[in-house]
């Protein structure tokens, strides 16, 4: 058989409950299901009782997805680059005007 064979998380969970209830040894379960080897069903039951039934459910496969907001500054810091620049702003035209009006005075 070529390629390999990937299992439902129901049919992982109805083996490893057989083999955990003592229906069945691993070598039995490994011939009926027609899986490669009865290590695959020693596997299953070690996920099983590590993380219970999540377990076995299928990981998800490759690098996971960058987060959207770690590309730039958050919210937070922009929202405080704008205050600063708007207090340098008012700063100024403060500054403008009283200059204006010691002209006209």
């Amino acid at each position: 058989m070529t390629g390999k064979r990937s299992f439902t998380f129901e049919v992982k969970l109805e083996i490893v409950r057989r083999f955990v209830a003592g229906e069945a040894t691993a070598i039995e379960l490994a011939r009926e299901h027609e899986l490669s080897s009865p290590r695959l069903v020693q596997n299953w039951v070690r996920a099983y009782r590590r993380e219970g039934e999540e377990g076995l459910r299928p990981k998800p496969k490759g690098r996971p997805a960058a987060a959207a907001d770690s590309s730039g500054p958050s919210e937070l810091e922009q929202l405080r680059a704008e205050n600063l620049r708007l207090s340098a702003e008012n700063a100024y035209l403060k500054k403008l005007r009283a200059l204006r009006e010691q002209r006209r005075g």
